[in-house]
């Protein structure tokens, strides 16, 4: 009557598979996001102040 209950062991392999795919897709969008935030700081736009500044400085120049 008492008959022990047998652990399944698909559960278990169903629940590996589930926190490896979790772990898969963290993964990748912690590297999306690390990638951009590098790629934003590298093609960071100049002021415009500056760009100005340029352009006064470059036409000052031909001028001469």
């Amino acid at each position: 009557m008492n008959d022990p209950h047998k652990k399944n062991p698909v559960f278990g392999v169903g629940v590996f598979i589930v926190v490896v795919v979790l772990l898969v897709i963290g993964t990748v969008l912690f590297n999306a996001v690390r990638d951009k935030r590098e790629y934003e700081e590298a093609t960071q736009p100049q002021p415009a102040s500056e760009a100005a500044s340029e352009a006064v400085s470059h036409a000052s120049g031909a001028a001469q």
